[in-house]
């Protein structure tokens, strides 16, 4: 492969939703562009794209894959990711390093889920669009019909490119608004004859091309008044325009094609390498210490690794974006994380599973390595005389849990090795070794993802394992006032254990003050106050030791004794073994022994002086609660409303969004237990959800009631 300087790099992202034909449309660019000399299909499990077991067995894309070709003397790198939104992170990975989308529409079924989906983390990433509207050879295609929803979706900023002449089974002819002409294919597709434009199609051709030209002129005012001056613009001006636009996200121009037939495939690639802006003309990258980084070859080196793959018999395979300088074979750099030296002693250009060697590879590609000792996704790399690290990929935050154990006990160990892996290969597979509900806890974007995880614990780890249901970290706290004292006394020949401690607990108000003045047994009892702790807890909420003692009725030596007992409680709420929060404690009398007092004895008394207050203290149980926003098409918004309703979710606002209609809750975590396979199931498929931990709140009476009797049955068991 020759050496491509910037300005002749481009590197798409594939996106939208699963059936929409990417992982075809990648084979034909790769067969256009000479890299592969026979296009695989999915059926016969051959693609370049989609090259391990999992995505063969399932006919579907579970992962990004890196490729490129060749084509116009221009090298186009391509990652195409699945449509699943389970599987959405290789779609954000992707989009953090590519310049432009191509967005892939089903002519069946118009813009989908997973189209939305992927729009979405467009905007995010103000990256800008092309769009394809794919399977124009369907007997059911609707080209017409697929338009209007983009429009709808992506707004006045899209315009046809290209219109088919004949959609449906006999598809064979485009008609292009940019080269006017008509692009006659042959049966088999390939390249085309350019012909004119027959009489009955030049009306719409025309006023869909001074459309195009008007749109192309809005993003750039010189080319407005040549507009004006020339009542239109020249072939080229126009690419200049659809350019500037493209940068700016004022324009979505829309294409058609038969991924299938590789019919329009070649000149979406001459789109491609003719118009999408490549890396250089993007503002430049800011790195965590907002140093601004262009993309220039003449450079320090800096690159960024956005994914990791492990394969057999070759181990990790790091993929990485150039964004300054120039890498070449032999190379050290610095990993500023590490802020060890790795070598790059080989560079390849990736196509799948496939290589190319390269030996330099230039500011704005992408390429891949092996054999780097302590190199994984988010790590920078620079060369060693410059110092900075470029922004981690922002992932979406989980969406789906469930408790993981081995089924042969001793493979704990071998578990999480696997699973460590597994996250490296996939960040959005979160990995949790929870000590508060003793459970290894795994996060993901779906149940479907997470059952694909333990595809691979059982066929590639040789590790069997099991789901079970997840435990709710739930949280303890009090409501009012209560006292308890308590007397620890042991004896059992020589020094004994002695230790009396006195108590009263209040719930924490933040910026309340300490009181002074407190009824006890019916009396009004003043105290006093002689110094005060505050501690922030690891899981929320804070704990106040506010000691009172006073005379000397405990030695001072053993308060910290005292407030390691009130911790180890904490950390076990007295109700149900949660942590607990926000609780004021004041220690305001006591008693010692000369001689049998020790820190035990009062660690001990004070531990269950605060434990018989808080159950006298109106102790309440609160649960997780999470900000849940569905995005669901209208005629299917009411089942999705009554299904919210059965699980205890309070609606916080309904709003209509791109053509689905947006539902925002606030639902405990409990009752989100595989809701999305629930939400898939009532949708058909047709909806999505993102959720965000909110707040904690009390559970209802009962379920605390409920709650209490499972958690003294299991105490009983024990």
């Amino acid at each position: 492969m020759k050496n491509y300087q910037t300005d002749h790099i481009k590197s798409i992202v594939l996106l939208g939703n699963s059936g929409s034909g990417k992982t075809t449309l990648a084979e034909a660019m790769l067969f256009e562009g000479g890299v592969i000399d026979r296009r695989g299909d999915v059926d016969s499990k051959n693609t370049v794209s989609d090259s391990k077991q999992i995505e063969q067995e399932n006919q579907s894309s579970m992962y990004s894959s890196v490729m490129y070709t060749e084509y116009n003397d221009k090298k186009v790198n391509i990652l195409d990711t699945p449509g699943a939104d389970d599987f959405v992170g290789g779609a954000v990975s992707s989009l953090h390093v590519a310049e432009c989308g191509l967005i892939l529409i089903n002519a069946q079924s118009g813009v989908e889920v997973g189209t939305e989906i992927h729009s979405r983390w467009l905007r995010t990433f103000n990256k800008p669009a092309v769009i394809a509207i794919n399977h124009c050879d369907h007997d059911k295609a609707n080209f017409e019909k697929s338009f209007e929803s983009i429009k709808e979706s992506f707004g006045n900023a899209t315009i046809l490119a290209q219109f088919p002449v004949n959609a449906g089974p006999g598809f064979d002819s485009i008609v292009d608004i940019i080269l006017m002409k008509l692009l006659k294919y042959p049966a088999d597709g390939g390249k085309p004859e350019a012909i004119d434009i027959p009489a009955d199609q030049m009306e719409r051709a025309e006023e869909l091309r001074n459309e195009l030209i008007e749109k192309a002129a809005e993003n750039d005012e010189s080319l407005m008044e040549l507009f004006f001056e020339n009542d239109g613009l020249t072939e080229d001006e126009m690419r200049s325009g659809i350019t500037v636009g493209l940068l700016e996200r004022g324009i979505f121009p829309v294409f058609c094609v038969s991924a299938k037939k590789n019919m329009g495939v070649g000149r979406l690639l001459q789109f491609i390498t003719n118009v999408v802006p490549s890396a250089d003309k993007f503002p430049a990258v800011k790195t965590t210490d907002d140093q601004e980084i262009a993309f220039d070859a003449s450079a320090k080196t800096s690159i960024f690794v956005f994914k990791t793959t492990v394969e057999s018999h070759i181990g990790e395979v790091n993929y990485f974006k150039v964004i300054s300088g120039e890498l070449t074979e032999g190379m050290d750099l610095t990993n500023f994380r590490t802020q060890n030296k790795e070598r790059f002693s080989q560079i390849f250009a990736p196509y799948g599973k496939n290589r190319t060697k390269l030996t330099k590879i230039v500011a704005g590609d992408i390429g891949c390595t092996v054999k780097m000792k302590n190199t994984s996704t988010n790590d920078t790399l620079v060369d060693p005389d410059v110092d900075f690290k470029f922004p981690n990929i922002a992932f979406p935050e989980p969406k789906f849990r469930t408790a993981i154990k081995p089924v042969t006990e001793g493979d704990e160990e071998k578990l999480g090795e696997a699973l460590n892996k597994l996250h490296d290969e996939d960040p959005t597979v979160i990995v949790e070794y929870s000590k508060e509900l003793k459970q290894i806890i795994l996060h993901g974007q779906g149940e479907h993802h997470l059952n694909i995880v333990k595809w691979h614990l059982d066929n590639d780890f040789n590790v069997e394992t099991t789901f079970v249901p997840p435990k709710i970290p739930y949280r303890e706290t009090i409501t009012k006032t209560a006292q308890a004292d308590y007397r620890h006394k042991k004896q059992s020949g020589g020094s004994g254990q002695f230790g009396e401690v006195y108590l009263i607990i209040e719930p924490h108000v933040e910026e309340a003050d300490d009181k002074k003045m407190f009824k006890i047994n019916g009396k009004d009892q003043k105290i006093s106050i002689r110094s005060r702790e505050e501690h922030e807890l690891p899981w929320g909420g804070k704990l106040i030791f506010v000691n009172c003692i006073v005379g000397g009725s405990i030695d001072a030596r053993f308060l910290p004794a005292i407030m390691k007992g009130l911790m180890e409680k904490m950390e076990e709420g007295p109700l149900t073994g949660s942590y607990a929060r926000d609780i004021r404690v004041y220690v305001y009398d006591g008693k010692m022994h000369p001689v049998d007092s020790n820190e035990i004895s009062f660690k001990l008394a004070g531990r269950n002086a605060f434990s018989m207050a808080f159950k006298n203290a109106g102790p309440k149980i609160m649960e997780p609660v999470y900000m849940v926003e569905v995005l669901v098409p209208s005629d299917r918004m009411g089942d999705v409303i009554s299904d919210l309703q059965g699980r205890r979710a309070i609606v916080q606002g309904m709003a209509s969004e791109k053509g689905f209609e947006k539902i925002t809750a606030k639902v405990p975590l409990a009752e989100m237990n595989k809701y999305s396979t629930a939400l898939s199931s009532i949708t058909n498929g047709r909806a999505m959800y993102s959720m965000s931990f909110d707040e904690y709140a009390p559970v209802p009476g009962e379920l605390q009631d409920e709650l209490l009797k499972t958690y003294e049955a299991e105490q009983e068991e024990e």
